[in-house]
């Protein structure tokens, strides 16, 4: 849980057209407010920011159920639509031989994935399981890893770098990293389950080997309000605007400008062992009030937490070892990450936060995790047990294919 949101996420940019019934239906869902008006277009052709509660460059409206955010466009819309309440993460390694082959194959991997992906959001997709259900809002992601990357010298961000460990770290190599990883989400767990079997099959079909599977939820909430981890906290209360994403979240102009890293870590929750804490306490740790969300600086949810406010003897409101003290804005120059995190529960001795966040560069997740590791009065009931890194390609046109820009 290493950053704290503050505002609007950014907007989907220009989008193609093609849209069909299933795809229409992406861009709303019980946790984000339903809007009026003229949204739907606005946010197809990326005039308006969908926000996390799918708030068009608010914190309340939003696009009418009919919005749209197709499969085709610039950006995946796994990182631009608004969030829907189920997950799956999935990661693939390919195997080694030359790196002509291994670029071949890659090819041919991520043409599957873009063949599945695109058909899984059309009127008529293929598969049966998939027909006329209710509306599921699949969005998807797929990105390359930073390994993979450096071996097939593909063109990716620079800055692209695998994560350094971490004080406290307990990471299972066979719960992260991986070649290439890629994300399906909708707003029931079924559409995911089927969609992570068609997307395997076809990833095994073009030489890649599954290496780690993982779901996730949300917690479904009322139109405008926002969901609680499983620490009982409101978490996501919102994300970068526009501008802030062009500097922060979204690659600079040419080839990288509509991709971005995302950043992934599988963080266990110790979440009756922070229950017995008394109410004060958690609030103390967090930095913000559990009932309304709001900073210990504040009156209201979306007020900016002052980290620098002190009490009258000269402490600090927001304590110094407060999550949301340690991992703000402030302290790392204004940067702020673009955060899409799940819960996720693997029984009783397992259940957490998948943190995902996206940024211009993992460098950032950085700074901020060393600060938390050293001193967030959450640790205690946190443990980070794993991680993963991947470069999120930037939308297929229509008639394209995810990665056309890896071979320059």
């Amino acid at each position: 849980m290493p950053t704290e949101p503050e505002n609007p996420r950014p907007s989907p940019g220009p989008a193609a057209t093609g849209i069909g019934r299933r795809r229409a239906l992406l861009a709303a869902g019980a946790v984000f407010a339903a809007g009026i008006g003229a949204a739907a277009g606005e946010l197809a052709d990326g005039s308006r920011t969908p926000g996390r509660d799918g708030a068009t460059g608010s914190a309340t409206g939003g696009p009418p159920p009919e919005a749209a955010a197709p499969f085709h466009g610039a950006r995946q819309a796994g990182v631009t639509a608004p969030q829907p309440v189920a997950t799956r993460l999935l990661a693939f390694d390919l195997p080694q031989t030359t790196t002509a082959a291994d670029r071949d194959t890659l090819r041919g991997l991520l043409g599957a994935l873009t063949r599945t992906l695109a058909a899984a959001a059309t009127d008529t997709p293929p598969d049966p399981r998939l027909q006329g259900g209710t509306t599921t809002r699949l969005t998807s992601l797929v990105g390359v890893g930073p390994a993979l990357a450096t071996r097939l010298g593909l063109d990716v961000p620079a800055r692209l770098a695998e994560l350094p460990e971490f004080p406290g770290d307990r990471l299972d190599p066979a719960r992260g990293g991986g070649d290439l990883l890629l994300q399906v989400s909708a707003d029931d767990p079924w559409t995911p389950a089927v969609l992570a079997e068609l997307a395997t099959a076809a990833a095994r079909s073009a030489g890649a080997v599954p290496r780690w599977s993982q779901s996730g939820f949300l917690q479904r909430t009322a139109p405008g309000t926002t969901p609680r981890n499983l620490f009982g906290f409101k978490d996501g209360t919102a994300n970068p605007d526009d501008e802030a994403a062009r500097q922060w979240v979204w690659g600079p102009a040419g080839p990288h400008e509509n991709g971005t890293v995302l950043v992934y870590r599988r963080i266990r929750m110790d979440t009756a062992a922070f229950a017995a804490l008394p109410e004060d306490r958690r609030q103390l740790a967090m930095g913000r009030r559990a009932g309304d969300g709001a900073p210990l600086t504040g009156s209201a949810e979306h007020d900016e937490p002052d980290i620098y406010a002190k009490n009258p003897d000269g402490s600090y409101v927001i304590p110094a070892t407060a999550h949301v003290r340690l991992s703000s804005p402030r302290l790392d120059g204004g940067a702020r990450m673009l955060r899409r995190g799940y819960g996720y529960d693997d029984g009783p001795a397992d259940r957490g936060l998948l943190f995902c966040a996206f940024m211009r560069d993992p460098a950032q997740f950085t700074r901020v995790q060393n600060r938390l590791a050293a001193r967030d009065a959450l640790n205690p009931f946190l443990e980070h047990t794993a991680s993963a890194v991947a470069y999120v390609l930037p939308g297929a046109p229509a008639g394209g294919t995810l990665g056309e820009a890896l071979w320059a």
